[in-house]
């Protein structure tokens, strides 16, 4: 790549970040109570502007050959924290944060393209099942020290690209002859995501351990 394109394309990064800084501004002095929309709507053009940044950023590394690909990709795995474990009846895979609003603005690549690379070394490295008829659960953590008013409608998360990422390494398929879809909601210490597949018949286990051992919505 030329350098007088690598310098334009990271002008236009800064630009970027520039307008990021001025929005998480905005957020700072505004006041949650009275304004909930606007910071909702500020919280959103930041999140988004955030993953953007990023993006552009590591597709700028990609054109200008200065790491490859599957390198920078296992180590922004290991930055997000992405966690994966299994046993021989299911699979669970630790994603950071909550999953964002299904809305036509939302690019899930930012999360996407580590969870394939940290999925691909995970299966190239580990005898992991692959499940024909199976369970998927999704468990989205909530920070237990913030409003329990965060809370998300199911519908309205944006989940698909994450299984279809996930079913490529794991599944037969992900349509509804071969997999049911469950979601759950728990509080914890911090904000998280967790996907859980499991062969069907072990889910009534899977779920009553569950309730054992975690603290539900309803106790709020």
């Amino acid at each position: 790549m030329e350098r007088l394109t690598f310098t334009s394309r990271l002008t236009r990064i800064r630009d970027e970040i520039l307008k990021l800084t001025n929005t998480l501004d905005a957020m700072q002095v505004t006041d949650t109570q009275t304004y909930g929309q606007n910071y909702e709507e500020l919280s959103l053009d930041a999140a988004l502007r955030a993953e953007k940044i990023a993006c552009t950023l590591r597709n700028l590394i990609y054109a200008a050959n200065l790491i490859p690909k599957p390198i920078l990709m296992e180590k922004t795995a290991e930055v997000h924290g992405i966690a994966i474990r299994h046993t021989e009846i299911l699979m669970e895979i630790v994603l950071p944060g909550l999953m964002p609003k299904r809305t036509k603005r939302v690019n899930t690549t930012f999360l996407t393209d580590p969870l394939y690379v940290a999925l691909e070394n995970y299966v190239l490295k580990n005898s992991v099942p692959r499940f024909r008829n199976c369970v998927v659960c999704f468990t989205h953590v909530f920070d237990e020290s913030l409003s329990p008013k965060r809370v998300r409608d199911y519908d309205n998360l944006e989940c698909k690209q994450l299984l279809d990422t996930v079913a490529a390494f794991l599944m037969t398929d992900d349509s509804g002859l071969f997999c049911d879809a469950y979601h759950t909601t728990e509080f914890g210490k911090k904000d998280c995501t967790i996907l859980t597949i499991m062969k069907t018949d072990y889910f009534p286990v899977w779920l009553e351990t569950k309730k054992e051992r975690t603290e539900s919505i309803s106790d709020f």
